[in-house]
């Protein structure tokens, strides 16, 4: 197996969690479970932040993706790709946790730093493959 594949699905699992911890804290306002005694959703305060984090996954990380697949399609499989693939994983989850359990978006900014330049620099790894 490719050693992209894992953290691509790593990054798979991460939208799929963010999907059911959605669908969580929907099910007060949609299904009327998990409802408060007065009737309101005590997801109410977090549930825009998922929804967005959800949305976020789908914007800067296709590029991700299609760097691994350009990886994984040259057969190439550099150590600092694998490294960097990883990194952009532990920023995303970062940059989730710090989107859905807090309003800070200045360290929601420095934490997409992680990602951004991880991500950058598959590219210039998957460029250079092409290139030989």
């Amino acid at each position: 197996m490719h050693p992209l594949l894992l953290p691509m699905a790593a990054h798979v699992a991460l939208a799929a969690f963010l999907y059911v911890l959605l669908t969580v804290a929907r099910a007060p306002k949609v299904w009327g479970i998990g409802q408060r005694a007065d009737g309101s959703n005590p997801w109410a305060a977090v549930e825009p932040r998922i929804s967005a984090n959800l949305s976020n996954q789908f914007e800067w990380p296709l590029f991700f993706h299609v760097a691994c697949l350009l990886l994984i399609q040259q057969h190439a499989a550099p150590a600092i790709a694998t490294w960097l693939a990883w990194l952009f994983v532990a920023g995303r989850l970062a940059h989730s946790a710090v989107q859905v359990c807090t309003s800070n978006v200045r360290l929601r900014g420095l934490v997409f730093t992680l990602n951004f330049l991880a991500t950058l620099g598959l590219w210039l790894v998957a460029l250079s493959t092409l290139q030989a």
